[in-house]
């Protein structure tokens, strides 16, 4: 997902009480430096693309059209094939998948980036390899979150989720600057190549790992084992509530924040401020990276949650129109505050939920995050036509704040215990 009393002890490091560990922290592991290795290529060559790509497009054929035509072409099976990447990544080895999930984009961008490059730009081959772009990204990212586990021991979950997010954040920040300078200099075409490299580098650090044997699904059709990964998704409470509660605050969040944001910000503060607000936002996540890496918590999801409720903030101070400074530093807030829900509700999952089920159930949980995106997008706009752009985005500040707190009541979220075995189901 997106990434979950006031008795949970906060104390450095993780817990004194956890079980023996050979390592101090995730990178001494040989595996897990492979994996991070892999995942920090892939993601600078990927934060940058969208980028280049966007203005590729638009130079090429300069119709906005078109461009909408191929980010469609690559979010529509980023959604619809997250259950099947969920599915193969619990029934074959999840290298084997991540591997394979890279080689695949690495083909769909390299020719991409030939076409941009060569001058042969054509709508239809460009859509049809961002609907390859798409559907590998969606095979692999459910592998993403099961593999964590058997690269690192029980105890270094959380520091491992907490030095990949640290990872992510900065390339988030980084390269969509890297990729302008990049598109002003050689063209978008040449950072699109360098995203193609970055796959296949990543695909190579990957193919490294050596994880050891353990027990996988069997026999039984795909459909089955995507029954059997409903049912494991049904029967965890503190699993289903935040992703049909979080379903409902991506559906607000996507069009107050990512479509009425720029509206707003263009007749009040302007774009140039308006990027300082989102760069702020992106060094909050970055900044609870590397808080996350010391600081735990015996009732960790339960933490995440309070902070979740936070998400909300720069929605409602968006509505209401105040300083720059003051958005700024919600955003700020912001970020941290759901950098940490996101580390906490991912590492709950590695811990508590079985192993053969993860990748599936993480699967289905991505879907339930990923769907309403584009429905929030498309109804907030006659929504605000009606009742006004600062009006929704303050309401929709509400709504995200209420439905994040109301998982708080949630008994199984509030009870779940770090670092441990099992869960407290039903």
């Amino acid at each position: 997902m997106r990434a979950p009393g006031q008795n949970p002890p906060v104390t450095s490091g993780t817990d004194s009480s956890a079980e023996p560990r050979s390592t101090a922290h995730p990178l001494a592991d040989r595996p897990f430096r492979w994996f991070f290795a892999g995942r920090l290529v892939s993601l600078a060559g990927s934060s940058m693309v969208w980028v280049a790509l966007t203005f590729a497009v638009l130079e090429a054929s300069g119709s906005t059209r078109d461009l909408s035509i191929v980010v469609a072409s690559y979010t529509i099976p980023l959604t619809v094939f997250q259950l099947a990447g969920g599915a193969a990544a619990d029934r074959f080895p999840r290298s084997t998948v991540l591997v394979a999930s890279h080689l695949g984009s690495a083909v769909a961008q390299s020719a991409a980036a030939v076409l941009l490059l060569t001058g042969h730009y054509r709508l239809l081959p460009l859509a049809a390899l961002a609907v390859l772009n798409g559907t590998s990204q969606a095979i692999g990212q459910p592998a993403l979150v099961g593999i964590v586990p058997e690269l690192v021991e029980r105890p270094l979950i959380q520091r491992a989720n907490a030095l990949l997010g640290a990872t992510r954040d900065a390339t988030k920040v980084l390269g969509p600057a890297v990729a302008g300078l990049v598109v002003v200099g050689a063209g978008g075409g040449w950072a699109v190549a360098v995203d193609a490299a970055s796959y296949l580098i990543a695909a190579t650090c990957l193919a490294r790992l050596r994880l050891p044997a353990r027990v996988r699904t069997a026999g039984g059709s795909m459909l089955r084992d995507l029954r059997d990964g409903w049912s494991v998704f049904c029967s965890l409470s503190w699993v289903w509530t935040a992703s049909l509660a979080f379903g409902l605050i991506n559906f607000v969040q996507a069009g107050a924040w990512g479509v009425l944001g720029p509206v707003i910000a263009q007749d009040s503060i302007g774009p140039g401020a308006w990027g300082v607000v989102l760069s702020a936002n992106a060094a909050g996540y970055l900044v609870s990276s590397v808080v996350m890496y010391r600081v735990t918590f015996h009732r960790l999801l339960f933490v995440g949650h309070v902070f979740a409720v936070l998400g909300a903030l720069p929605l409602v101070l968006l509505g209401l129109g105040v300083p720059v400074p003051v958005l700024v530093t919600g955003a700020f807030v912001a970020g941290i505050a759901l950098g940490v829900y996101g580390i906490a509700y991912e590492t709950s999952l590695q811990e508590h939920v079985p192993g053969d089920s993860l990748a599936r159930v993480a699967s289905i949980d991505n879907l339930g995050s990923l769907v309403p995106v584009p429905l929030g997008q498309l109804a907030v706009i006659p929504v605000a036509a009606a009742y006004g752009d600062g009006e929704v985005a303050l309401a929709a500040g509400v709504v995200y704040a209420v439905v994040a707190a109301v998982l708080l009541g949630v008994r199984s979220i509030r009870r779940l215990p770090h670092g441990v075995g099992g869960t407290l189901d039903p």
